[in-house]
């Protein structure tokens, strides 16, 4: 007799290959003994993670789109090919205890009446996920979670029901609204219901579906007993303007589906006034912090000006000889043109660097010696003044960043923070990580190894005792070998060590990446980072100012450059492309099939190849390699005056 397919597992994947595969390999841990296929829908990604699931599950039934059709319609494809008893969708940023499915499927056997069944989330902290259990999203349950009132009364019946606070977490309890994150439905309930409702992109279509299970007859369970880590907002960056409104245009969808008249227009007008107000207040919040530093700066080094400019005066005039268009005009415009020459370096990106700042003031106090030097006398004031200002501002600027850093002020650090690192392996593995975090470049401050073997003789250094070594040691991170340590003691752990405050990571079997509660540490990551070189602020900032510089200076010398071009009909257009922003003049040198895995910048008129003087045969990844990862603003001049004829 055949056996039947007892569970199809559906994983909807966008960018996130790393998390795949430890999703993968957990997945297929938990799924031992149980007659199971595997469905992973991948949207269009460009991180070759089609191409790890082929080489390393090749089990795995792969659906390969070359676009991202959203994740209801993802989903979609895998359910209509799946043969499952019991259909899973599962995200791809989670981690799968050992027995997760087998309770779970245990459980749906026990209640026909369950149509749809989630378990207990925990994030990467090892902390409880509210989004475990919610309950549907009426009016007046949305205005509380929208206004706030859920965090100030979050176990209260009716105001916390949009998390159903009320319920205890380590309970079973019936609920209305299962998360996408882990949504287990039986065969018969989406024989009756259908797949997933493909108006919605992305978010609002788990609420929808959990309602529609309802409206069929079924019920809706909460497991706690049964348990995943979720490293919530992967996918999806949760504080970006874009997933709010994402989020709640698909609670609009929902709100004009399920309700109507009054109720229907009261639920959208409340959609939209989350919207304004979410908005509002980002836009506010990054304005502040956008200019709290630059105006702090700025007034106390105009009133370090103007202090000094008052006992020059006093000093060598005995009256306060400057007029006042020199105290609220030149004066501010020195402080303006410092505070520039200081954000042009560098000075005000983060992490902060003071000798950027001070180096950029500098130039900056230089430029305007050189254009003292050139304006009439009558408006040359004091050299002595602004040498003394300048002094004074770059001093005060680099007082304000010791004081912000002895404040804790986040990226305003002027010392790298050494964590002290926690390894929870077998000898061999603790080994193997330590050399993979040197060569990722992290040089952690304390690293102490801890056998997985409690009856090993030596009980200080025993898994039994990670919370006496936490606190002994001040442990910043612990680091699990998932080789050595199955998943469901990894979660058990981080559930009871979760108040100690420590961060965790886990390094799957054999592999050569971290990962952490919303980090990936790899080999690739950090060469990613060595690449982005040319794409720090500074140097973007400082490249397109190079652009338009040029582009205003080979307009206004057109009347000479026009003539010795090699192609006329390029020159005007080419100028105005660039100053527009459309191109750069040094761009990628092509062909090169591989710019996916570098910064992305713009097209550019010329290449860092047009440098050589042969150009046939030339590899052009390699070019573009060492163009990205060692960028200079002089190698964009010097292919720019190579080829001045070639514009």
């Amino acid at each position: 007799m055949v056996k039947t397919m007892e569970l199809s597992v559906i994983i909807v994947n966008y960018n996130v290959k790393h998390f795949l595969q430890q999703c993968l390999a957990s997945v297929y841990e938990a799924g031992m003994g149980i007659n199971m296929e595997v469905w992973v829908v991948d949207n269009g990604s460009v991180d070759g993670s089609a191409e790890m699931v082929r080489q390393q599950f090749p089990q795995v039934r792969l659906i390969v789109n070359k676009d991202n059709p959203g994740f209801a319609k993802a989903n979609n494809q895998a359910l209509k090919k799946a043969k499952g008893d019991y259909l899973l969708l599962l995200n791809p940023d989670t981690l799968v205890e050992r027995a997760t499915f087998r309770k779970c499927l245990d459980f749906m056997h026990e209640h026909t009446d369950c149509g749809g069944l989630t378990v207990k989330m925990l994030d990467g902290k090892g902390k409880y996920l509210k989004e475990s259990k919610r309950g549907f999203p009426s009016p007046e349950t949305s205005f509380y979670k929208i206004s706030g009132l859920i965090r100030l009364f979050p176990h209260n019946k009716r105001i916390a029901a949009y998390y159903l606070g009320h319920l205890n977490e380590d309970e079973v309890n019936e609920i209305e609204v299962l998360p996408g994150a882990y949504m287990l439905i039986s065969q018969a309930a989406y024989e009756k219901v259908g797949g997933l409702d493909e108006t919605f992109f992305m978010y609002g279509e788990d609420i929808d579906y959990s309602w529609r299970i309802k409206l069929a007859g079924y019920k809706n369970y909460y497991l706690p007993s049964a348990r995943i880590i979720h490293y919530k907002g992967e996918s999806t960056k949760k504080g970006s303007l874009n997933y709010v409104y994402t989020f709640y245009n698909a609670m609009a969808i929902f709100a004009n589906k399920y309700f109507s008249g009054s109720r229907a227009r009261v639920y959208n007008e409340l959609i939209n006034l989350a919207i304004w107000f979410r908005a509002s207040l980002s836009f506010i919040v990054r304005m502040v912090r956008a200019v709290t530093v630059p105006l702090m700066d700025f007034l106390f080094a105009f009133a370090g000006f103007a202090v000094i400019k008052q006992i020059w005066a006093i000093g060598n005039y005995n009256i306060n000889y400057y007029p006042l268009t020199y105290t609220w005009l030149i004066l501010p415009l020195y402080v303006v043109v410092l505070m520039l020459g200081g954000w042009l370096a560098g000075g005000y990106d983060k992490p902060i660097k003071i000798g950027h700042m001070a180096r950029g003031m500098s130039m900056g106090a230089l430029a305007l010696l050189v254009f003292y030097s050139l304006v009439s006398e009558s408006m040359r004031y004091s050299r002595a003044i602004l040498l003394l200002g300048t002094a004074w501002s770059i001093a005060v600027v680099i007082l304000l960043r010791v004081l912000y850093s002895a404040m804790n002020i986040p990226g305003y650090a002027l010392r790298a923070k050494h964590r002290n690192v926690l390894i929870v392996g077998s000898g061999n593995e603790v080994t193997r990580i330590e050399k993979l975090l040197h060569d990722m470049g992290f040089a952690p401050n304390f690293v102490a190894k801890v056998t997985t073997d409690e009856g090993c003789g030596c009980p200080s250094n025993s898994i039994g005792h990670l919370k006496e070594l936490i606190h002994y040691h001040r442990i910043d991170e612990i680091i699990f070998c998932s080789r050595d340590i199955a998943i469901q003691d990894i979660i058990s752990r981080m559930d009871t060590l979760k108040a100690t405050g420590v961060d965790y990571k886990i390094v799957p079997s054999e592999s050569d990446f971290i990962i952490g509660s919303d980090t990936i540490s790899s080999s690739e990551s950090l060469l990613a980072m060595d690449l982005k070189t040319i794409a720090t602020d500074m140097n973007r900032r400082n490249k397109r100012l190079f652009d338009i510089t040029m582009a205003v200076l080979l307009l206004l010398l057109s009347p000479i450059l026009f003539w010795f071009q090699e192609q006329k009909g390029n020159y005007f257009r080419h100028v105005f492309q660039v100053f527009m922003g459309k191109k750069s003049w040094v761009g990628y040198a092509i062909p090169d099939t591989d710019t996916d895995s570098l910064p992305q910048i713009k097209e550019g008129v010329l290449s860092p190849a047009d440098l050589m003087l042969r150009s046939r045969g030339i590899n052009a990844h390699r070019i573009n390699l060492r163009y990205a990862k060692n960028y200079k603003l002089s190698t964009d001049l010097a292919v720019v005056i190579r080829n001045i004829n070639r514009i």
